[in-house]
């Protein structure tokens, strides 16, 4: 597209001013380059369906290759996202970035190793995932039995590891900077991508912008460890990147304040919801661990849905408050 429109210009430009002496080809070639430099990269989405959680993949496409944030949850619905990545741009993808250690961001890397891109996660991240992988293994072919043992997808592999920040350089002049946040969220951990030519930031899970989110807790010594102040912390560092648009896990984009604001209210509404029902149980920890546990699960979904109509999602409650339920029982 930008050839085309460059080949106009200078038939206008011809038309206006009589023959246009053709410019020397390294000073096209750098003109051409700076124009690239001067285009902002284009962010879109791909989500799956309910059998992927519902889940953001976020790519961005600087005109001359393609990074993808988060893999979704299995390789084919990660052959998916790649799909429907190519149907848009031309643009080689070059990297996967794995926001945090939860399988619907990593089960999914081996389809974009396949196609040759590089897989970029922290190091708290990749050092996350086996255990992460282990505990999610064992609940989906053990006790869920949406998969067998051969089926469930591999652990994934990391290519590329930092500590504290990453610069991931676009071909065209822009550049993403990753960032290691200080407190954990829905994880163990948290990586933020800031893309300042889209004035973007892609926060994975940390932010459901009117979604219910998954309240199951970062996954620590095999099991769940939810920890909301450190969640909430972790949203406060958001606030560094002002003038910022925030592209969560789920739900819809928003201004940085307004998501943070937004998302620290819905943790405290559900700490609150949590841990009234949870106190008017006779015996918690045996009911929300016992056979008749999901109707409990069922009962906080449904109020939940209460406290904050217009949140879509209602799904992820019942899955993941376990964790916080639990918690709060103990």
């Amino acid at each position: 597209m930008f050839r085309a429109l460059t080949l106009a210009a200078l038939t206008l430009a011809t038309a206006a001013c009589g023959t246009l002496a053709p410019l020397p080809a390294a000073r096209a070639a750098g003109l051409a380059e700076a124009a690239a430099a001067r285009t902002a990269p284009r962010l879109e989405r791909f989500t799956s369906g309910a059998e992927g959680f519902a889940t953001h993949t976020w790519w961005v496409d600087s005109g001359r290759e393609v990074v993808v944030f988060d893999a979704q949850f299995t390789p084919q619905l990660a052959e998916a996202a790649i799909a429907a990545i190519r149907a848009r741009t031309s643009s080689p993808i070059t990297h996967l970035v794995v926001t945090h250690p939860n399988p619907d961001k990593f089960n999914g890397a081996q389809a974009f190793r396949a196609i040759g891109a590089k897989v970029v996660a922290s190091e708290a991240t990749a050092k996350a995932i086996p255990a992460v992988h282990a505990y999610k293994k064992h609940y989906f072919v053990n006790v869920a039995k949406m998969f067998t043992e051969a089926t469930y997808p591999a652990q994934a592999r990391i290519d590329v590891t930092f500590r504290d920040a990453y610069r991931l350089p676009l071909a065209g002049g822009h550049a993403i900077e990753l960032r290691t946040l200080k407190h954990a969220g829905v994880a163990a951990t948290q990586t933020v991508a800031h893309i300042p030519g889209a004035k973007a930031l892609v926060v994975g899970d940390l932010v459901h912008h009117q979604a219910h989110a998954w309240l199951e807790g970062p996954i620590v010594n095999g099991a769940p460890k939810p920890d909301l102040a450190s969640w909430k912390a972790a949203l406060g560092e958001l606030r560094a990147y002002r003038g910022t648009t925030v592209y969560g896990g789920r739900g819809e984009p928003a201004p940085v304040e307004t998501a943070v604001r937004a998302q620290a209210a819905y943790l405290d509404g559900m700490d609150r919801l949590v841990r009234a029902y949870v106190s008017a149980l006779p015996d918690a920890k045996a009911a929300l661990a016992g056979a008749e546990a999901g109707k409990h699960y069922k009962a906080l979904t449904a109020r939940a849905e209460q406290a904050f109509p217009g949140y879509g999602l209602g799904f992820m409650v019942e899955y993941g408050v376990y964790g916080l339920a639990l918690s709060v029982a103990r």
